[in-house]
């Protein structure tokens, strides 16, 4: 592989950026409304008292805290940068701090969250956040990436241990955490809910930099999490809650944050995982243009050593034609099947256009059917495409066929490729022993084995050929 595989690496054009920008602004600019609208009105932004709703918006919080950092550790994986290291932690101290201080004292059956639980929430949730806003800051690369990750989660951990302890040693010194009847929150926690909303405002600005100058699609999506975060913490900055238990308008708009982080994600994801597939089948096609099409031109470039006035003969011409189409025929399949393993040209379209090629000279028919609702992935489309041209050549060479049908299908939920000709026939023993077609049958074995996929032969003397691979599950 050796490529380092990114989502979407290039820089956004001038237009892109514009785009996002105008459309950030209008984000801005509703949430904005919206708020001065509840300010405006009092009575529409009042809290109220539901802890079953409360219940479930923080477990659907913490499950989305925990797929972010799942995906953000595969991401790790995948790209072995501490930008995602710090990211996968800080959602990971999110989801830990909810869970543990919000979600389960209310399973327990409490009517309230108060105390060093309630302390520690909060506590946990700004550390959280000062990990995600710090992530877009930090553009190094691991080499151990699974070291970095249990690096960064433990550090996660040790703070958030390390504040729970602290604070069930002074937290009878803290003031309550609600606001039961005077409507006004202790300045300590206008202080902790103003931090988290500018470590949002931090991340926004620390996402949007990097997608302006790397232009990777995951950034946008966080800074537009973020800028849902922030306008969240602010709602609640204004919004004292009588007891933990209630619900604002807030807490939804921190639920929609987290749903367009997910997308985000995994379209990172996604993009990354097609990135290195990619990749893998650039390099194996470079391989196979190596065993190809290189014995084709050694062949060239030793028939022409070889040529002297007096030995130019109509073998020796024929010998060189022969090499040549041979190498020509090779070249055009390379650029066909690099095409199809770059994303520039649909699979079908590309096979389509080699039997195109293969039967130019009208010797053999062949009859293409692709089943649409098949689909392969990139590995299995260039192994799919080499035995089908091995399957083809051996037709060509051995058969003595006039006709050929392919067959990509489905039959019984597998996906199914079948070669059938109406040639001579073999005894299939006979046939893996030979130099010729045997060494082809044992090519596409083993293409066969190397994307998990079974092989089967059945042949009978005077009554053509049929081979069969169906691919894994």
């Amino acid at each position: 592989m050796g490529l380092p595989i990114r989502g979407n690496m290039d820089r956004p054009g001038r237009d892109a950026h514009q785009t996002w920008l105008w459309g950030e602004a209008l984000l801005l600019g509703l949430l904005a409304a919206a708020f001065t609208w509840f300010v405006a009105y009092p009575t529409l932004g009042h809290p109220y008292d539901a802890a079953q709703v409360r219940l479930v918006l923080d477990t659907v919080i913490t499950l989305a805290a925990v797929i972010v950092a799942v995906l953000a550790a595969i991401r790790v994986s995948v790209e072995g940068r501490w930008t995602d290291v710090v990211l996968c932690t800080g959602f990971a101290v999110t989801a830990a701090a909810t869970f543990a201080f919000s979600v389960v004292p209310m399973m327990d059956g409490s009517p309230t969250i108060a105390g060093a639980e309630g302390w520690a929430g909060i506590a946990g949730r700004i550390i959280g956040a000062a990990f995600i806003a710090l992530a877009p800051f930090i553009g190094r690369r691991t080499s151990r990436p699974r070291r970095a990750l249990a690096i960064g989660l433990a550090v996660g951990g040790a703070a958030l241990l390390g504040t729970w302890l602290l604070l069930e040693g002074v937290w009878s010194h803290l003031p309550s955490l609600t606001a039961p009847g005077s409507g006004h929150q202790p300045v300590q926690v206008t202080a902790a809910l103003a931090a988290q909303a500018l470590l949002a405002l931090v991340a926004l600005l620390g996402f949007w930099r990097r997608y302006r100058d790397e232009g990777e699609d995951l950034d946008r999506w966080l800074a537009l999490g973020a800028t849902l975060t922030m306008f969240a913490e602010v709602h609640a900055l204004l919004t004292p809650l009588p007891q933990l238990t209630y619900v604002s308008q807030g807490d939804f708009m921190r639920v929609l944050a987290y749903g367009v982080l997910l997308t985000g994600v995994w379209r990172a994801i996604r993009s990354a995982e097609h990135g290195r597939a990619v990749a893998e089948e650039r390099a194996r096609v470079a391989r196979e243009i190596h065993d190809g099409l290189q014995q084709y031109l050694f062949s060239i470039a030793t028939h022409v050593s070889m040529l002297r006035p007096d030995m130019i003969t109509e073998k020796t011409i024929d010998q060189l034609t022969q090499a040549a189409t041979a190498a020509r025929e090779e070249a055009r399949f390379a650029v066909l099947a690099l095409s199809s393993a770059s994303g520039n040209a649909p699979f079908d379209a590309a096979l389509r256009r080699y039997v195109d090629v293969l039967t130019a000279d009208g010797e053999l028919a062949v009859d293409l059917e692709i089943d649409r609702e098949v689909r392969l992935a990139p590995d299995e489309q260039i192994e799919v495409f080499r035995i089908v041209q091995e399957g083809l050549a051996n037709v060509r060479r051995h058969a003595s066929a006039r006709r050929a049908d392919v067959l990509i299908t489905k039959r019984s939920g597998r996906r199914v490729l079948v070669v059938v000709d109406d040639g001579t026939g073999f005894e299939t023993g006979a046939a893996e022993g030979s130099a010729g077609a045997g060494q082809g049958l044992q090519n596409i074995r083993r293409r066969a084995a190397s994307i998990g996929a079974a092989f089967a032969l059945r042949s009978t003397p005077g009554e053509g050929t049929a081979l069969e691979v169906v691919l894994r599950a």
